[in-house]
């Protein structure tokens, strides 16, 4: 499995999207796309990604837009969750990570 994307509907504005998997070049494309679409129609998305095992750089850099755009990007304290910050992408902790003592 490259990458795989589930919407979710939550009670507020802010729509989910849970992305498992690898997200190299098409996957980042995808998502990107599907992104922008529930941005459109919904105005606020949530991107979480505790499900992604591996990000290369055309993932980071979907991420990197996503996130200028106002997409918010959650995260497990982690490999993907250092890359993306090391690239600059704003990323929301999990909450399972507070007072875990990680970063």
């Amino acid at each position: 499995m490259t990458v795989r994307i589930t919407r979710e509907e939550g009670s507020g504005s802010r729509a989910l999207l849970r992305v498992e998997g690898r997200l190299v070049a098409e996957g980042a494309a995808l998502l990107e796309r599907e992104c922008f679409g529930v941005l459109r129609s919904r105005g606020a998305v949530s991107l979480d990604l505790a499900g992604v095992n591996f990000v290369d750089r055309a993932g980071v850099e979907a991420l990197e837009r996503l996130s200028r755009a106002g997409v918010e990007v959650r995260c497990r304290s982690g490999p993907v969750a250092s890359v993306l910050e090391g690239e600059g992408v704003r990323v929301t902790r999990d909450a399972d990570d507070v007072g875990d003592g990680r970063p």
